[in-house]
């Protein structure tokens, strides 16, 4: 004879009591996954940003520039946007999974601190252990989310509450576990062949960044040619976990704050290694005068601070994009995505022109390669904007609409610095010996610029009503043109 059996206790996704429901959450060790994913967001914008350096610390020698900046734009950048795009990818499907996995515990969130580090290839590009390495870098992560799936779909109340609920867990699972493995499943062969034909595993691996548009554009090519195809009986209902749909606006907004972060970190970072005086050089060779010591690396100094404000100044036009739009598609955030990677190039913008006292001769070049990094940047920022009017109603905010109060002055602040880069770019073809004196002064007219650009729109806009105005008949004339025509009441 038994006695009363005492039921187990259960976790309410939506109780009665909220309040409660977080206070045992709590006690058990389950949280919400908000702050892993800052964090998260955090880390895999600093792994991504970071690459950037084994490229800036890239020796060119004055004899040689032309070639070696060649081999450095032929490899290492390219190498360098290839991994910070497979970087994003990883990251992207990282927040996808945690919208499947709505609470962790302390076992999801040890998981989720594998993060390994990628530099290697960009600093050996052609070198297969380089290569073999950073794919087996990206099959760790792949095999570390589909153990975080494994794991919340073993344990429900981790999930998120529509799969909770679902009557066929067992098709969520296989279905996401098919798309989070495609990625390292191509780096998988891609590590293999990398060592006897590494070319072909650098094919492999830009099909990770492409697949999802490349599924798509396959999905909707069979859709022209087969028809509308009727669901499986047992298909995902409530919930999809798709590549190809587009993340939150937050979430962009963190990784992208991250990159920017970063990338101001990495400016200073050259400053404090490499361009601050030794005392024993001020005793010695200034004479102890730290002035006179700090003059001598003026043009360092100089370099630095226009490529900070060339960063805060392209994030704060960036912020001022996302402040306008509601919900970013999935091209905006793959423009978003290359405008990211040509930011975490800045560092390399900022080696190019702190070494004009080293190099004079080459100022032409480090010129046009400072003014390309930029120009890429904030063009894709304007590609953001423009691609978003394509779709205002649903993407941007009323005021930033065609004809909205701040659809000029967005369309000003966006294209400053293309405009800006492109102007200082020609000056390298046209007035070369001057160029380098135009590249500084647009350095210090921009931020001036954005200061008074909304005074500068709002007088264009005047100006433009005024002309406007003067083109038009005025009515009276109108009538009195008529008046002549008209028969007469008398």
């Amino acid at each position: 004879m038994s006695g009363p059996q005492t039921p187990e206790p259960t976790l309410s996704v939506q109780g009665d009591s909220p309040m409660g429901t977080r206070d045992e959450d709590a006690a058990d060790g389950i949280q919400h996954s908000h702050r892993m994913l800052s964090f998260s967001d955090a880390l895999l914008s600093i792994i991504a940003t970071v690459m950037i350096l084994p490229v800036t610390h890239t020796e060119i020698s004055p004899e040689q520039f032309d070639k070696s900046i060649q081999k450095l734009l032929a490899t290492r950048i390219a190498v360098y946007l290839m991994t910070f795009l497979i970087v994003t990818v990883a990251w992207a499907a990282h927040t996808r999974l945690f919208q499947v996995v709505g609470k962790i515990d302390d076992t999801l969130a040890l998981l989720n601190l594998v993060s390994p580090f990628f530099s290697l290839m960009v600093t050996f590009p052609d070198v297969p252990l380089g290569i073999f390495l950073f794919c087996m870098c990206v099959i760790a992560i792949g095999a570390v989310q589909a153990l975080i799936v494994v794991y919340a779909f073993h344990f429900p109340y981790l999930l998120n509450p529509q799969i909770e609920r679902a009557p066929h867990r067992a098709l969520y699972r296989q279905h996401i576990l098919r798309i989070v493995l495609r990625g390292p499943a191509l780096c998988f062969v891609a590590a293999g062949f990398s060592l006897f034909f590494y070319p072909l595993s650098y094919l492999l691996m830009a099909m990770v960044i492409f697949l999802p548009y490349v599924s798509k554009a396959s999905s909707w090519c069979k859709g022209r040619l087969v028809g509308p195809q009727e669901p499986p009986a047992h298909s995902v209902e409530f919930f999809t976990f798709d590549l190809h749909e587009p993340l939150s606006k937050e979430r962009v907004e963190a990784f992208s704050d991250g990159v920017y972060a970063i990338v101001a970190t990495l400016l200073i970072l050259d400053i404090c290694e490499d361009n601050v005086p030794d005392s024993k050089d001020v005793r010695d060779k200034f004479h102890g005068s730290l002035v006179a010591a700090l003059s001598a690396y003026g043009p360092h100094f100089l370099a630095y601070f226009g490529s900070f404000a060339t960063v805060g100044l392209l994030w704060f036009a960036h912020h001022s994009l996302f402040l306008h739009i509601r919900k970013a598609t999935q091209s905006m955030g793959l423009l978003n995505t290359l405008s990211l990677a040509f930011v975490g190039g800045l560092p390399l913008a900022y080696q190019q022109t702190s070494a004009f006292a080293r190099q004079p001769r080459d100022e032409l070049e480090s010129v046009r390669v400072s003014c390309a990094i930029i120009f890429f940047a904030s063009i894709f920022q304007f590609a953001i904007w423009t691609t978003a009017l394509l779709q205002e109603r649903e993407t941007l905010q009323p005021s930033a609409r065609f004809g909205g109060r701040e659809h000029a002055f967005m369309f000003a602040k966006l294209a400053l610095y293309p405009c800006a880069s492109l102007l200082a770019f020609a000056s390298t073809c046209f007035l070369s010996r001057v160029s380098t004196a135009i590249f500084h002064l647009t350095q210090i007219a921009v931020p001036l610029t954005f200061l008074l650009l909304r005074l500068l729109v709002r007088l264009a806009s005047a100006l433009l009503r005024a002309l406007r105005g003067l083109a038009r008949p005025a009515p009276g004339a109108e009538e009195d043109v008529r008046a002549p025509l008209l028969p007469s009441t008398c």
